[in-house]
């Protein structure tokens, strides 16, 4: 679904994407890990066309992206920080948004899983971090699109909150959608994630399944295997 082609960014002198190779098959859940720094964010905004690379090509399903933007329209995305207009309520951010994209919204069964009736009328401003959290999951999820990207999907989560947001990632899988996921939280990665892509210093240093990296570093344990990955790149 998306191939990566020799893909460079530089911001300065900082390399940030170093000749990078991905493919990644459509259906599955991929989760894009890697220390602060490594160039994650960068390759998900390439993705998303809000970075264009120095050199190199993205493809989705085998067409270039690179300068251009509707394609975007068939992509769900949650930022890392949500950054809502503080003046504005949850139900009027909601359908500004869906004014905004031509697709029809599941915005209703979203709501109700994640109880944000008793906040609709409320300011975006006066919201706690989790509540506008399960805002953001709104705003991605109730469109049908075959690609999500979530960028630290679990970040203020209540323990119940992070249930739902399983089952709802569990059934966008079953669906064959394509999820990319980044987050340093390693027993959600254990626990979902088909597929890990690990990057440092802008490459990818291992790509495959979790049982597999942990079965290569010899480490029962997904974080001590990570551990054990940069210390090697590092030794």
């Amino acid at each position: 679904m998306i191939t990566i082609k020799s893909l460079h960014k530089k911001f300065g002198k900082l390399v940030v994407l170093d000749g990078l190779d991905l493919d990644i098959k459509k259906g599955g859940i991929f989760a894009i890990l890697g220390p602060n720094g490594s160039g994650k964010t960068t390759l998900i905004k390439s993705i998303l066309g809000m970075v264009i690379p120095n050199k190199g090509d993205i493809e989705l399903d085998g067409k270039s992206i690179l300068k251009k933007w509707e394609y975007r329209n068939n992509i769900n995305y949650l930022p890392q920080i949500a950054n809502f207009p503080a003046n504005l309520s949850v139900s009027e951010l909601i359908e500004m948004v869906k004014n905004l994209r031509p697709k029809e919204a599941k915005e209703r069964e979203l709501i109700d899983l994640f109880g944000l009736r008793p906040f609709m009328k409320k300011k975006l401003g006066h919201l706690s971090g989790g509540t506008k959290q399960k805002v953001n999951l709104v705003l991605t999820f109730m469109f049908e699109s075959d690609l999500i990207i979530l960028d630290e999907p679990t970040t203020g989560l209540d323990p119940i909150a992070l249930i739902y947001l399983k089952e709802l990632i569990n059934k966008e899988r079953e669906k064959g959608k394509t999820i990319l996921i980044t987050t340093h939280i390693m027993s959600f990665v254990d626990e979902m994630a088909d597929e890990i892509v690990f990057l440092l210093d802008g490459k990818i240093y291992f790509k495959g399944s979790v049982d597999e990296l942990k079965k290569q570093t010899e480490q029962e344990n997904l974080e001590h295997a990570i551990a054990q990955l940069i210390s090697k790149q590092y030794a």
